[in-house]
């Protein structure tokens, strides 16, 4: 059975190119333009691993890392994140630790833009991961 990976993220040209990278790969891709579609379909489709953007309208990256926090989410917390982000890794964990006191608990960074074949790499590793393998 094919892996399942949701990418949530409000660019089409993104979420467009990274359905073609990963679908050649042999992955399914869901996608969502936003955090509150992110977290439907993590709930309806549960995937093997989310790919985030952090700069999005409605509920952007931080605020979904902040709701998966909650327990109400807790059976979702085996599922691997990915941040994508244009902004630098350093300064997006420091906005999250200012805003919320926590540590911004995700497993993995890629920034934009991004050559395919790290973004494969890092995807392979977390599922991998996940496995446990």
């Amino acid at each position: 059975m094919p892996q399942k990976i949701l990418v949530v993220d409000d660019d089409p040209d993104i979420l467009d190119a990274l359905t073609m990278i990963l679908e050649s790969q042999g992955y399914q891709v869901v996608t969502a333009s936003d955090g509150i579609e992110g977290l439907a379909n993590l709930k309806a489709e549960k995937p093997d691993l989310m790919i985030l953007d952090l700069l999005m309208p409605k509920m952007d990256g931080w605020a979904v890392c902040k709701e998966l926090q909650d327990p109400r989410w807790s059976k979702y917390k085996d599922i691997p994140i990915l941040i994508l982000t244009s902004v630098r890794e350093d300064a997006s964990r420091r906005r999250y630790e200012l805003e919320t006191g926590l540590e911004l608990d995700v497993d993995d960074y890629v920034e934009k833009p991004f050559g395919p074949d790290i973004l494969l790499e890092r995807v392979s590793k977390l599922i991998k991961r996940k496995k446990g393998v």
